[in-house]
């Protein structure tokens, strides 16, 4: 049931096979449903997700109301609000699935734990966060330096199938723009 998330782990660290069981032993397997919320805003957050299968958004609710999605995670990306994991504050965010999912879940306190007993864990979290931070930075390069229509494009050319499968509104939120405006370019790729 876990062996996606080990073969992931392995790409970053060695991992005995006693240290794989102390670590499946800890975790907990969820199947979470299309629109189903994992957090809300106002909630303290006390896990970490790792996406088996589906499709996660991260998104908030803007001073004009509207849903700003900020963060995707898909298959062997983990995904959770650090902010209110860490802190153990309110959560400003939401986290939904887009689609019927399974996910591995991690207690923060369990994860705390297994650093102590698998230290090699510490190195695989901080390369996940590496990344997930690098392609943040990428994020936000695009949002200042490109048109809408050009983060579309670049989107579509490094993501396309992630693309085809994210409800247009959702998209257009995540690149900052309406859905007719994407629909539109959309249009005009045809």
């Amino acid at each position: 049931m876990f062996s996606e998330m080990i073969a992931h782990m392995r790409n970053y660290i060695t991992l005995t096979e006693e240290e794989v069981t102390l670590l499946t032993t800890a975790l907990e397997i969820k199947e979470v449903k299309k629109k189903e919320h994992l957090l809300k805003a106002g909630e303290v957050c006390c896990d970490n997700y790792f996406v088996l299968n589906g499709c996660f958004r991260l998104y908030l609710i803007t001073c004009r109301g509207a849903e700003q999605t900020i963060q995707f995670g898909i298959e062997n990306w983990w995904i959770t609000d650090y902010m209110s994991l860490r802190a153990g504050k309110p959560s400003g965010f939401y986290l939904q699935a887009t689609e019927d999912a399974k996910i591995v879940v991690l207690n923060k306190d369990v994860q705390e734990e297994l650093f102590v007993k698998i230290p090699q864990l510490e190195r695989y979290f901080r390369l996940v966060l590496e990344r997930a931070y690098s392609a943040q930075l990428t994020r936000i390069h695009y949002i200042f330096s490109y048109t809408g229509e050009k983060q579309y494009r670049v989107m579509n050319r490094d993501f396309p199938e992630f693309v085809k499968r994210i409800p247009q509104y959702m998209l257009a939120s995540f690149l900052g723009m309406t859905p007719e405006f994407l629909s539109r370019l959309r249009a005009k790729k045809k």
